[in-house]
């Protein structure tokens, strides 16, 4: 295939760095926000129209969702880093090779996901011992979302492709509309017709479904390099070893640390309803401040495996560090703006007084806590645009979660077990991350020129 002049792809080996990654970031960013607002909308609509308990069921499910969900973004990463490196060599023979193979493996493992997720629901809520008060209400949620989870699969994986090769305007085009449609369907579900939680799983798996539609007649109606055929469908397993290669070591480290916040969130449930509500609040706000660092991993990703293709080692490494210091300055001063207005910012989700006094507990103890989370994303997406997927695996699996239990299991057993020191945990496992991965990278990558 050859690239025609009309193109909605971003060559990154060429530029002002801090504009190119700014120009590829933003899309992103605004398009994590849209995509965030899905179970945010759902906890502010069953918060304020449901209750209290329905919103701790719709929290207590985060996690749950993330183990199943992450594994899969691991494999768009190891796919968007292939097609990175294919596109920043001017190889479209194998960028197109792989993107037939990534597409036709994503439907096979939509269809495994779907049955092994639905199956797994309750001993899942057991194992994070779900008080029965919850139990039902967070049952009914996901199964009706894991019945269309799909939807969200595939609209990631062509949203990878699509980001490998420097598009973000687009997917972003598509949240913003299907976000919409999830706002109305939460509303009309809930309020209209009375369908509680149920109500709010089904909106989001029909706009999750949408997105998937609009993203799949984009790859295979365009004209560009990334199109997508459904009569090339293919698996070349040469390539599909090399997108495991990446996306493996990604996916297991991303599935591991949420199989690990299950076990946080057990400690968290051991304290009642409205501590699990407050929780479940500032988890969705944590995720709106975590989405610059998210997005400028992203960047980093797509930014050095198009420079690395290229064989352009001192500009990935330049632009490792332009991402993490934009990254450091945006979330800073959203930070910033939350520690103040945390109270303000948990009364979106609830009315309940001891949720959110909750709520704000534990965003202030740990929002600024968070820039060190900016060193360790970029430079883990800055590792796996090299193909350096099992040094970060490693260190964060270090940090996240073997650090983060054995603190947990001596503070709550030994020291004091409350609110506070159960949700410092996630800062402990921060700080001994970002001292490893920042060692790490000196070591192997930092003089690369």
């Amino acid at each position: 295939m050859t690239q025609t002049k009309k193109t909605t792809s971003r060559d990154l080996t060429q530029g002002n760095i801090a504009k190119q990654i700014l120009l590829f970031s933003l899309p992103l960013m605004l398009g994590n926000i849209f995509q965030m607002l899905y179970n945010t909308v759902d906890s502010i609509v069953v918060g304020n129209f449901v209750g209290t308990e329905a919103l701790a069921a719709v929290g207590s499910t985060t996690m749950i969702v993330n183990l199943f969900v992450f594994f899969f973004n691991g494999f768009s990463i190891g796919a968007s880093v292939i097609i990175g490196n294919s596109f920043g060599a001017k190889n479209m023979e194998k960028l197109h090779k792989t993107i037939e193979t990534v597409m036709t493996s994503s439907f096979v493992l939509c269809v495994l996901f779907t049955i092994i997720s639905i199956i797994m629901v309750k001993p899942m809520l057991h194992m994070m011992a779900t008080p029965e008060n919850v139990f039902p209400a967070a049952v009914t949620y996901l199964r009706i979302y894991f019945a269309g989870i799909s939807g969200l699969l595939i609209y990631n994986i062509g949203s990878g492709i699509l980001r490998a090769v420097g598009d973000t305007k687009r997917p972003l085009y598509f949240l913003i509309l299907t976000s919409v449609l999830n706002i109305i369907l939460d509303l009309m579900f809930v309020i209209l017709f009375h369908m509680g939680i149920a109500g709010v799983a089904l909106a989001t798996i029909i706009s999750q479904f949408v997105s998937a539609i609009l993203i799949v007649l984009l790859l295979t109606r365009t004209k560009d390099v990334y199109r997508f055929s459904w009569h090339d469908m293919q698996i070349d397993f040469g390539i599909l070893k090399a997108v495991f290669g990446v996306g493996l070591p990604a996916a297991i480290q991303s599935v591991i640390t949420a199989f690990s916040n299950i076990f946080v969130q057990s400690y968290i449930n051991y304290f009642g309803s409205s501590v699990m509500a407050g929780w479940s609040c500032y988890n969705k706000i944590d995720m709106f401040i975590m989405l610059p660092m998210s997005s400028m991993a992203m960047a980093a990703t797509t930014f050095v495996s198009q420079n690395t293709g290229a064989g352009l080692d001192k500009r990935a490494n330049d632009g490792t560090r332009t991402a993490i210091i934009l990254s450091l300055v945006i979330t800073g001063g959203i930070a910033a703006m939350i520690y103040l207005f945390a109270n303000l910012a948990v009364s979106l989700f609830t009315q309940d007084h001891e949720v959110i006094h909750y709520g704000v507990l534990f965003l202030r103890l740990n929002v600024f806590f968070l820039l060190l989370n900016c060193i360790n994303h970029v430079l883990a997406g800055a590792l796996r645009g090299r193909g350096d997927s099992r040094g970060p695996m490693i260190i964060m699996l270090t940090g996240f979660v073997l650090i983060r239990q054995i603190y947990l299991f001596i503070m709550t057993r030994f020291i004091a077990n409350t609110p506070s020191t159960v949700g410092f945990g996630y800062p402990v496992g921060w700080m001994i991350t970002c001292v490893l991965e920042i060692l790490y990278f000196k070591k192997k990558w930092s003089k690369a020129v």
